[in-house]
C-alpha cells in the first residue's frame, strides 16, 4: 500500500538513534563548555536589581488586597521568602553557566512543592505537585533551586551547616543516580516510571518517621471529600450549596466583578473539559459547577487568581 503523502508531511521528523554510550559521551562533552567547578560559587553581578524590586514587579497584576498577605507569609523566615521569590532566583540564575540542554522546567522546584497525590487510577504517587511556574529553561535551574531549598529548610528547622550540606549533596546525588537509571531505560519504561508513596516510605531510615508517614497515608485514604471536606466547605441555601467564606483566605468576588470572574472561570473549565479523554468527560459530566470563590494558596501564588 502506498504511503499517504499528507500523513508523511505531518509526521514528526525522524530522530537518529543514539546508544547509551553515545548519549553519555555527548553529555560529558558538554562539561567542556560548562565544567562542574564553574557552578561551585556565585556572586551577584554589578547590575543586579535589588530583590525588593523583583518582588514589587512580581506583584503586578495580582489582586491588590492580597499582596500584604503574600508579604506577611514571606516575612516569616528566609525559607518562606525563598518560596515566594521564584522570580528573584530565576533572575539570579540567568547569569550562571549552563550546558545548553533545555527542558520544560518546573520553575519553582523547592522541596515543599513535592508531595503525595492520587493518580486517576487511584495510585498514591510522590512527585512535583505545583506546576504554575513551568516554562522552558536550562535543566540546571530546577536542580539548583531544589538543592538550595534543602539548605534553607535545614536552617529553618535548627539543623547545623554540616547537616544542610549533607542534605543538599544527598538531593543532587539522588537526582544524578536516578537520571543515570532513566538513561538506560526505554522511552516506554521511562514514561510509566513513577515513585509510589509505599516505595518512598520504604526508603525512610528512621523507623518512627516511617510509622508516622504510614499513619498519615492511612488517614488520607480513609477521608472522603463528600463526607469530610464538603460539609466543612459549604453552607446550604435555598439556591443550593454555597462555598463558606473564610476571610481573607476564601471569599466571593464583589458583585460588580463577580459575573465577569465567574464567566472567565467557566470558559477555562470548559476548555479543560475538552482536553480530557472521552471516558473522563463522561465522569466529569455527572457533576455541575455550583459556586466559585477566590482562594489564597501557597506563598508565591498569593494574589494570583486561584479559585475553589
Amino acid at each position: 500500500m502506498p504511503a499517504n503523502p499528507a500523513s508523511a508531511a505531518n509526521s514528526p521528523p525522524r530522530r537518529a538513534y543514539r546508544s547509551f554510550d553515545e548519549l553519555y559521551a555527548q553529555g560529558k562533552a558538554l562539561r567542556e563548555s560548562s565544567p562542574r567547578q564553574d557552578h561551585a560559587m556565585w556572586s551577584p553581578p554589578a547590575d543586579r536589581l535589588e530583590p525588593i524590586t523583583h518582588l514589587e514587579r512580581s506583584s503586578e497584576g495580582r489582586i491588590p488586597e492580597l499582596i500584604p498577605i503574600r508579604h506577611g507569609r514571606m516575612l516569616k523566615s528566609p525559607f518562606t521568602f525563598y518560596r515566594g521569590a521564584a522570580q528573584n532566583m530565576a533572575a539570579d540564575l540567568a547569569g550562571t553557566p549552563v550546558s545548553g540542554l533545555r527542558v520544560q522546567a518546573c520553575g519553582d522546584c523547592h522541596l515543599l512543592n513535592f508531595g503525595a497525590y492520587a493518580t486517576p487510577e487511584r495510585r498514591l504517587v510522590f512527585d512535583i505537585n505545583d506546576l504554575d511556574e513551568t516554562l522552558p529553561a536550562p535543566w540546571e535551574w530546577d536542580v539548583k533551586r531544589l538543592a538550595v531549598s534543602f539548605v534553607l529548610a535545614c536552617r529553618d528547622n535548627g539543623f547545623d551547616e554540616d547537616d544542610a550540606r549533607d542534605a543538599a549533596r544527598a538531593c543532587v546525588g539522588s537526582y544524578r543516580e536516578r537520571m543515570g537509571e532513566y538513561a538506560r531505560m526505554s522511552a516506554l519504561d521511562v514514561w510509566y516510571a513513577s515513585i509510589s508513596v509505599d516505595d518512598l516510605l520504604e526508603n525512610v531510615r528512621d523507623e518512627q518517621a516511617r510509622k508516622r508517614g504510614r499513619k498519615r497515608v492511612a488517614q488520607a485514604r480513609e477521608r472522603s471529600v463528600l463526607e469530610h471536606e464538603f460539609p466543612e466547605m459549604v453552607v446550604h441555601t435555598t439556591m443550593g450549596p454555597v462555598i463558606r467564606e473564610q476571610l481573607p483566605l476564601i471569599f466571593h468576588q464583589q458583585e460588580q466583578t463577580r459575573e465577569e470572574f465567574e464567566a472567565a472561570i467557566r470558559v477555562a473549565f470548559a476548555g479543560y473539559r475538552e482536553t480530557l479523554p472521552e471516558h473522563r468527560r463522561v465522569l466529569l459530566d455527572r457533576y455541575q459547577l455550583m459556586d466559585i470563590a477566590v482562594k489564597v494558596v501557597g506563598v508565591g501564588s498569593v494574589g494570583t487568581v486561584c479559585s475553589v
